[in-house]
């Protein structure tokens, strides 16, 4: 019996996920991202319920760059985690699971997510 010097399953140095791989995790990532971007609308509500002073300071806080980013990140993840659920809704109808299909329909999702982001970007 000869002993083989290759891995016996895929390594990440070896295997690529699939788009629809990739968009799956992301789905996740994103809705993680938008739990925790959560907490930033909590603080928005207790800072108006607060009063102006407590309402001033968030506005300086939240002028800041690094969270002008998150805020924006909250933005793309919203309309990535939007795309992403509209095109569950046409798996649940049952169609779509051909792979092509699949592969389209993720790339639609990607490119409804920036333009939503972009139309967002510039009304905002």
């Amino acid at each position: 019996m000869t002993k083989h010097k290759r891995p016996l399953s895929p390594h990440l140095q070896v295997y690529r996920l699939p788009l629809t791989g990739l968009i799956s995790i992301t789905h996740r990532i994103t809705g993680v991202f938008l739990s925790l971007g959560l907490l930033l609308c909590v603080y928005l509500f207790v800072a108006i319920a607060a009063g102006e002073a407590q309402y001033n300071n968030m506005q300086v806080f939240m002028a800041q760059p690094l969270c002008r980013l998150v805020y924006w990140g909250f933005i793309f993840a919203l309309f990535f985690h939007l795309s992403h659920g509209v095109r569950h809704l046409l798996w649940d109808m049952g169609g779509t699971f051909e792979r092509t299909m699949l592969n389209r329909y993720a790339i639609y999702e990607l490119i409804a997510t920036v333009l939503l982001f972009l139309i967002a970007f510039i009304i905002l």
